[in-house]
């Protein structure tokens, strides 16, 4: 099922819980029940906990959005040092420069083609891909300068496999969920009071007020589907892409 149409089916539901809630609420209410005469303070407790619930979503969307911002960026990293090794080996001789690029491209193309399903399906990178990356830093730190040039050469090759390794590893940490289980619990329990508290005002079933109460439950599942789908910045809908490596590397197969 796809996660749009998840997010639709949600949002739906929420609507519809609401609706259905205050349609029977009001079927049970007593005769001589005033809606108007809601305590001031309930009032005043409903809009506390709309705001703070407010801040607590948007902390956590700013979250995940920096979380998925990053997983990006390591991406980027890991492509652009790796494109940088391809490049600088020119200086080479060919039958080494052609070894370490045959070997960037191995890895690269292991990556898009296969580590990249494994990432989205089982949240983890693969053995695989750690040995294809330990060859090319093989090639890349075995070879000995046979002159100045090349030796010039030698140091920024070490500093670029260093970052993508660096970047690989970063990777790695990012497959996952960032949320703690226990801050779902914190949101999906806000949610719950901050939907109950519109009862609490004794919402009346006129086509405005179930109207905005649709809305205003939607609009809660819709900013914690985008929570969740951010979550897991490589497996899920909006999720980070292979575009750096595919576009540095237009050639790679897998």
């Amino acid at each position: 099922m796809s996660d749009w149409l998840v997010l639709v089916l949600a949002m739906l539901a929420a609507c519809a819980v609401v609706v259905v809630i205050t349609l029977l609420r009001h079927r049970a209410a007593a005769e001589d029940e005033d809606p108007n005469e809601t305590p001031d303070v309930i009032e005043y407790m409903t809009m506390w906990i709309g705001v703070i619930y407010a801040i607590v979503l948007g902390l956590a969307i700013a979250g995940v959005w920096e979380a998925r911002n990053a997983a990006q960026d390591h991406v980027q990293t890991e492509a652009q040092a790796l494109h940088e090794i391809s490049e600088r080996v020119r200086v080479y001789p060919p039958d080494v420069r052609d070894a370490i690029r045959a070997d960037v491209d191995a890895y690269v193309g292991y990556v898009v083609h296969t580590e990249w399903r494994t990432m989205a399906d089982d949240e983890r990178v693969t053995d695989r891909g750690t040995e294809l990356l330990h060859k090319v830093r093989e090639a890349v730190t075995d070879y000995r300068p046979k002159n100045d040039f090349e030796a010039q050469a030698y140091q920024p090759l070490l500093d670029q496999m260093a970052t993508a390794d660096q970047a690989r590893n970063a990777r790695a940490d990012s497959t996952g969920a960032t949320m703690p289980p226990v801050v779902w619990w914190g949101l999906l329990t806000g949610a719950l009071i901050t939907v109950g508290m519109v009862f609490a005002l004794q919402i009346r079933r006129t086509g405005r007020e179930l109207v905005l109460a649709g809305l205003f439950s939607a609009t809660i599942a819709f900013m914690l589907f985008l929570i969740w789908d951010f979550d897991a910045p490589y497996s899920r809908g909006i999720a980070v892409t292979a575009e750096p490596f595919q576009s540095l590397f237009p050639g790679i197969t897998g």
